[in-house]
């Protein structure tokens, strides 16, 4: 089956980059949906900014850019917005059971050849599959922030996703131009989570046992392996809470291995989370 048109439920900060991308690099029309007009408002405000800083950088004429605004259709109508659609992205917050209710009501009005992915970083594909009636066709389409910037898409097999379902989500990463891993098996983190939450959490840890400042840790990973970005940073960007959050379902299935280090939890009490309240291990309201 071939995807024309795409539902991204969720406007935030990964949603509104995937309905971007579906639209600017796939010319997919996507529908946009979100629960509430403010959250729809800066979802398209954050994707007008992105386009214009790409007609500013010469890599997208003005006329690209309105014809990709003119693809998205921004709507709070949850059945308006999966009834029509080929493929539903679903990019909520990390919440169980809050990503099992919308499952349940888009299962209800979406039609019966339609793919349903997720864009979770550690919940389980299985597990959001198994409220809708057709697990078969729903598997995980993991995203990196920002979409319109980051080239990997990880495909997540559930228990019972079929090999058409793969296929069908590989042929719309590989027209919204990414590159594709598949994690043969839908295990917490699955592949690159599973990597680099336990060297971010290492990295805290060495701040926490006062070992080096965040600025000579990110100095010491960018110019000693070479990532483009240091751990401490990555961390500001991605979110405590959210880094927090994966921690925990790794070590719940992994056991003490994962355990998050103390001042992770800390901070996320205290509302560091990062670059999106302002301060996280660095300040960001000056930058």
């Amino acid at each position: 089956m071939e995807v024309k048109k795409v539902a991204v439920l969720g406007a935030g900060l990964m949603g509104h980059g995937i309905a971007q991308v579906s639209a600017q690099v796939a010319k997919y029309e996507v529908n946009l949906r979100d629960m509430k007009q403010e959250f729809i408002d800066s979802g398209m405000g954050m994707i007008k900014g992105s386009l214009q800083r790409f007609v500013s950088k010469g890599t997208l004429s003005e006329k690209e850019m309105n014809e990709t605004l003119g693809r998205i259709h921004p709507t709070l109508d949850l059945k308006k917005a999966v009834a029509d659609a080929d493929l539903i992205i679903e990019a909520i917050p990390e919440n169980i059971e809050l990503k099992k209710s919308v499952w349940r009501e888009v299962d209800r009005y979406a039609k019966e050849t339609a793919t349903f992915t997720s864009n979770t970083s550690s919940i389980s594909i299985t597990e959001m599959a198994s409220a809708t009636s057709r697990p078969e066709k729903f598997c995980g389409m993991h995203f990196f922030n920002p979409p319109q910037l980051m080239n990997l898409i990880e495909i997540v097999r559930g228990a019972k996703t079929s090999d058409g379902t793969v296929k069908i989500v590989a042929e719309a990463a590989k027209k919204m131009g990414k590159e594709t891993v598949l994690c043969k098996k839908d295990s917490p983190g699955f592949i690159v989570n599973r990597v680099l939450i336990p060297a971010l959490n290492e990295a805290i840890f060495l701040v926490h046992e006062g070992i080096a400042t965040p600025e000579d840790i990110d100095k010491a990973i960018k110019l000693g392996l070479n990532w483009p970005m240091g751990p401490i940073t990555l961390l500001d960007y991605l979110g405590l809470d959210t880094t927090l959050s994966i921690t925990e379902v790794l070590q719940k299935d992994f056991g003490d291995k994962y355990r998050a280090c103390p001042l992770l939890r800390q901070m996320v009490r205290a509302g560091l989370l990062g670059r999106k309240t302002g301060k996280g291990f660095y300040n960001w309201e000056k930058k």
